[in-house]
Formats: structure tokens, C-alpha cells, sequence
């Protein structure tokens, strides 16, 4: 069920009316968890074995991990834990990525396995992996509520895309009364609105020239094929970005704050600061679960410089079965390391950081967001014959071809630089359109009171500039998003890409 549908928008109002008449919390808890497998299992039914298998397996372990303090023994049952959910994990999303492989070397040909992968089963499978781990480390208790478990486990709006929430963070909110209260709802869904803005007038409309353009790379010239890396660029991060504003939105109407899982990434003047910026769970599950428990930058720089490109080459190889998102993986781990060695050699203090001069920092952001285009080039090239093809244009080292000019990106170009420059703005405190550039005047012109507005700041969240109250600035702005979602939107949707993995 893909939330931009109105067989989902159907479904949460259901699930919103239930909460409403529900008369206690626990009530509305089990309706939540009914919602959650109704979700999930509108699509294939019996994918629900795979996600409550490991998930009953999970909740067993952390029992019996927080049950002894046998070093051993705590060991043994996390093993099983693990092992249950990387054994799944690797047979419906490996198996046939290997076997190929494997085949491929020796000489001989297969038969493909052709299994159905199941929806969500990386975010799930790391979101339950997180928490026996945490369990194990003593971080947080073993849940002995089987239910209460399997609410985080299936919650249906970050279920299958994201963001990856940790036990810590969602069983506290348990105990919260989940019902929808008019504060909450209306900055829920004016967020949910954004990310369907996001999904269905920025990267549906540009997926159908990258679509094209990376079918046929040999077949277009230099500028056409940059535009559509570009487009790509811009594409995947309004489509990811924009399915976890819904989840965000669509969570606090419930009564659940989920952790925020983008903040401008192609604002990022380094590598480093992309990946602090960019699928921030993931890069935080990376850290605290990969990274560090290989040492870090405990054993000396050189072993973590190889930590970091083992870290990010699993998790290339995370996002698919496909030597190009190992590629992908692996060159964003040399990325990271590259700009450690030479923040090191050129920039020794943190104080010199900040004394960048303007120059020094427009470059900086340009050979970032160069880098990770080049990354995205093999991340959506189906393989490296046409990764090769799309990166020779590029250089030029291909020249000719026909020319398209596609005016959509070139609209929706503006707008992006524009919500960038306003949440950087907000970043820094501001609460008002007086801070984020308006000319006093102007706004005076345009009837557009400060007042109308606000940062709404959650500390899980993140910022999002949203309408403060019903009026008639909230009616107009809202009204147009609407006739704009219902003008706009192509008669052909793309699935969300994180779908896929």
C-alpha cells in the first residue's frame, strides 16, 4: 500500500476514527497493531511470516539475554538472534546476487532463484537487529510485552521505508494516550503534505526523463545526460526525503515522534557532512552497530580509514544486490576517509573550520555535490557497462547525441535552492519569514504576517516551517498545495525507490 494512493488515504482516515472512538489507550494500541498487519499484508499476505518470524525470534533472545548475566550464554542467544535475521535477510535478498556470483567465477551458468523480496525487510530486519544489540549492551530492558513489541516492529509508517527507529526511541512513546489531538494533526499533515508534494510534483516528474536518459545514455549528448544526473540527484532525495516527511507527519497525527532522517544533505560542504545529513538513522546505525564495534578510530588511522570504507561498502551492499551499489558503497567509504586525511593535513583545528572564508566554502559545497553525483551514477545505472556509458558523456569523452531540454527540472531547480536557503535560515533560530529573507515591506505588500508562521521544532524531528493556526493565509496556502498535488501530479506514478530495498 503506497501512501501516495488514495487506497492508503482511505486506510489512515479508517485507522483515525478507530483511534478516535477507542476509549482507552490500550484499545488503540491493538488497533494500531491490526492497522500495522492490514498495512503490511495488503500487499503479500504471507510476507507476514517473514517480518513476525524473526520478530518473535527477537523478543525470545532479548528475554533471555536480559535473564543471565552469563557472558556466554548472553552471547549465544544474541548470535541466534542475529543469525535468524541476517539468515532471512541474506537468502530473499542475497541468494540469487551470490549464487550468480559464485557461478560467474567458476564458469558455469544458473537458474535464477526469482524470489519475491520483501517489502521493508532491511529497514525491519536492522530496526530489530538494533534492538536485541541494545538489549545485549544493557542500553535499554528487554520488552516483555509481546504486543508492545510487535507494535514497534511492524509500526506501518516507517515500516517499509524508514526512518529506521530505534527501541529507545519508540517503546518510551508506548505510553503515550495515541489520540489524535487537533495541535497534532494539523502540523502532522501539513508535514505529510510536504512529502507528498515532494514525492509526486518534484520526483515523479523528473523519473521519467531520468528513466529515459539512463535507458539510453550513448543515445544523448553531454548536457542532456549532466541534466538527467541532476535530475537523478533531485529525484531520490524528494522521493526518500519525501516518504519520511509522511511517515513524520502521519506519526505525529497518530501521537508517535519519529527521529528525522534528512536535513538538507545538498547543503554539505564535504563528504562528511553529506552523511550527517543524508538517511541520518541509517548513518547512525552504520556508526553505532558497524563502525565502531570494528574499532573506530580507536586503532590508530590507518585501521580506521579501512573501518570506514568496510562500513560503507556494507552499506552499499545493504541498498541491493548489485556489484554497482557496492561500487557506490565503496567509493563514499574512500570519500570519507580522503576527507579525514586531509582535514587533518589542511585543516588542523576546529577553530579554522569556522574561518573558511566564502570562496573556500562555495568550492567546497561544489566538490561535494559533484562527488556525490558521480556516486549516484552508479547507484542508478543498472550495471557498469552503462554506468561507463553515462559517466564518458559526462567527461565528454563520448561526444554527440540529441539534445533534450526538460523544463521541469529547470522549474523545480529554483525551488529547491529556495527551500535550502530558508532552512538554513531556520537553522539558525529564526522563527519568523522577517528571518528567512523577506523584505519587511514586502511582506507587508503581500499580506503575509510573520505570525502566520512557525518553526516547528521537535526533538526528535527535526525543523519544519509550518502554518501556526487556521486563517486565511493557512486556507490559501494549503488550498494551493491541493490544486497543485491535483493539477500536477503525472498520470504515471513511480514507486517510492526505497521500496525496493
Amino acid at each position: 500500500m503506497s501512501f501516495a494512493s488514495w487506497e492508503f488515504a482511505a486506510f489512515f482516515v479508517a485507522v483515525l476514527v478507530g483511534l478516535r472512538v477507542m476509549p482507552n489507550r490500550e484499545s488503540r494500541q491493538l488497533l494500531l497493531l491490526m492497522a500495522n498487519v492490514v498495512f503490511y499484508g495488503s500487499g503479500t499476505p504471507w510476507h507476514l511470516l517473514v517480518l513476525g518470524v524473526p520478530s518473535i525470534v527477537d523478543y525470545a533472545c532479548a528475554i533471555r539475554i536480559a535473564g543471565t548475566s552469563d557472558g556466554p550464554t548472553r552471547r549465544r542467544w544474541l548470535v541466534l538472534s542475529l543469525a535468524c535475521n541476517l539468515g532471512l535477510l541474506g537468502y530473499f535478498k542475497y541468494a540469487d546476487f551470490f549464487v550468480d556470483t559464485i557461478a560467474g567465477f567458476v564458469g558455469v551458468s544458473t537458474a535464477p532463484l526469482s524470489l519475491v523480496l520483501p517489502v521493508g525487510i532491511s529497514f525491519f530486519t536492522f530496526k530489530t537487529m538494533s534492538y536485541t544489540i541494545d538489549v545485549y549492551r544493557g542500553e535499554i530492558p528487554a520488552c516483555r510485552s509481546l504486543w508492545r513489541y510487535a507494535m514497534f516492529v511492524s509500526y506501518f509508517p516507517e515500516l517499509v521505508a524508514g526512518p529506521i527507529v530505534r527501541a529507545s526511541v519508540f517503546l518510551p512513546q508506548m505510553d503515550r494516550e495515541l489520540e489524535p489531538r487537533w495541535r497534532r494533526m494539523a502540523s502532522g499533515l501539513q508535514i505529510a503534505l510536504l512529502g507528498l508534494a515532494k514525492k509526486l510534483l518534484i520526483a515523479d516528474r523528473l523519473a521519467s526523463f531520468v528513466d529515459a536518459v539512463f535507458d539510453h545514455p550513448a543515445a544523448f549528448s553531454q548536457g542532456t545526460v549532466i541534466a538527467a544526473v541532476i535530475a537523478y540527484s533531485l529525484q531520490i532525495y524528494c522521493d526518500f526525503s519525501g516518504y519520511s516527511d509522511i511517515a513524520i507527519g502521519v506519526s505525529r497525527v497518530i501521537g508517535f515522534d519519529l527521529p528525522e532522517n534528512f536535513n538538507m544533505p545538498y547543503a554539505a560542504t564535504s563528504i562528511t557532512e553529506f552523511w550527517r545529513r543524508w538517511h541520518m538513522t541509517l548513518s547512525g546505525w552504520l556508526r553505532d552497530y558497524l563502525y565502531i564495534p570494528l574499532g573506530g578510530n580507536r586503532r590508530g588511522k590507518l585501521r580506521m580509514y579501512v573501518n570506514l570504507a568496510i562500513t560503507m561498502l556494507l552499506g552499499g551492499l545493504w541498498h541491493g544486490a548489485n556489484w554497482t551499489f557496492v561500487a557506490w558503497g565503496l567509493l563514499h567509504g574512500v570519500g570519507l576517509a580522503a576527507h579525514k586525511l586531509w582535514r587533518e593535513w589542511r585543516i588542523p583545528t576546529p577553530a579554522a573550520v569556522g574561518s573558511l572564508r566564502l570562496t573556500t566554502r562555495v568550492l567546497s559545497w561544489a566538490a561535494t555535490y559533484s562527488f556525490v553525483c558521480v556516486g549516484w551514477i552508479f547507484f542508478r545505472a543498472p550495471d557498469f557497462a552503462t554506468a561507463a556509458v553515462v559517466l564518458q558523456k559526462v567527461t565528454g569523452l563520448s561526444p554527440g547525441g540529441a539534445s533534450w531540454l526538460y523544463l521541469p527540472l529547470f522549474l523545480t531547480l529554483p525551488v529547491v535552492i529556495l527551500a535550502h536557503a530558508i532552512g538554513a535560515r531556520l537553522q539558525r533560530g529564526s522563527v519568523s519569514l522577517r528571518a528567512v529573507g523577506w523584505n519587511p515591506a514586502l511582506r507587508r505588500r503581500l499580506q503575509l504576517p510573520a505570525a502566520a508562521f512557525r518553526v516547528d521544532r521537535r526533538a526528535t524531528t527535526g525543523n519544519y516551517l509550518t502554518l501556526r493556526r487556521p486563517g486565511f493565509v493557512s486556507a490559501a496556502v494549503l488550498t494551493a498545495l491541493l490544486l497543485a498535488l491535483l493539477l500536477f501530479t503525472p498520470l504515471h506514478r513511480s514507486p517510492f525507490i526505497y521500496f525496493q530495498f
